[in-house]
């Protein structure tokens, strides 16, 4: 393919996804996914599609925007460092001038030492990872978010893996980016993603006791009525639905 060409193809691809997009079949209704309780948010007719994972084509590196501009370099420092192992990396994605690698959760730890060890890469700091939950994605509800940070590079990077809700572990990097000791614990008081090989994977911020993981899409609002100079806010599920 043409330079020509590949620069066409790059400029076609939003108004692609987008026809994509419209004809995927309706996911869910609703700002939230809830059923059982009344809608107060406004976005009761929401319509939530589906969509195919995006793999962004090359050349990452948009020529009209400055963020992108080692995209290129990292990916190819990246395939070259993994080596045989490259496959490690399922599909690359370049959105909104930030660049996410989505990475199979059993090459994870590798990739981690790769990134921080290799000359060419040097990512220093992971700033953490977050939890995400997708319910009707099937096979990948939950998602690992990390960031990675190279500060002799000046260079930011999103790393992505994915677990089931039958199997949600993932494996630990805290060996790696001793830092991310309270963000894993995080992910797993909020989400229940399970990171094997922490250290001391306990809550942080819910009761030991606890059940459930309360950031999860799928667990319920609940609530307690809140008390206020006389009157009382019923908690989210027992409000009025305004349609």
């Amino acid at each position: 393919m043409s330079e020509k060409e590949r620069n066409e193809e790059a400029a076609d691809l939003p108004e692609k996804q987008g026809r994509e997009r419209l004809a995927a079949p309706v996911k869910r209704t609703g700002m939230f996914g809830g059923s059982t309780g009344g809608d107060t948010s406004g976005f009761g007719g929401l319509q939530v599609r589906g969509s195919a994972p995006a793999n962004s084509p090359r050349p990452y590196t948009d020529p009209d925007d400055p963020r992108t501009a080692d995209f290129d370099r990292v990916a190819d420092d990246l395939e070259a460092a993994l080596g045989e192992d490259a496959g490690a990396v399922e599909r690359v994605e370049v959105a909104l001038g930030e660049l996410t690698f989505h990475v199979r959760r059993e090459a994870l730890l590798e990739l981690a030492r790769v990134l921080r060890d290799d000359p060419a890469l040097r990512y220093e700091l992971c700033t953490g990872v977050a939890g995400v939950h997708f319910p009707d994605d099937t096979g990948r509800e939950l998602r690992a978010v990390y960031h990675f940070r190279s500060i002799s590079h000046n260079s930011e990077i999103r790393v992505v893996t994915t677990c089931p809700d039958a199997d949600p572990h993932v494996p630990s990097i805290v060996s790696v980016y001793p830092t991310n000791d309270w963000h894993e614990r995080e992910a797993w008081d909020f989400f229940g993603i399970v990171f094997d090989g922490h250290p001391a994977l306990t809550r942080i911020q819910m009761p030991d006791d606890w059940r459930g993981h309360p950031q999860r899409k799928d667990y319920p609002l609940g609530g307690i009525p809140v008390e206020y100079r006389g009157a009382t806010v019923p908690p989210p599920d027992e409000r009025r639905s305004y349609t």
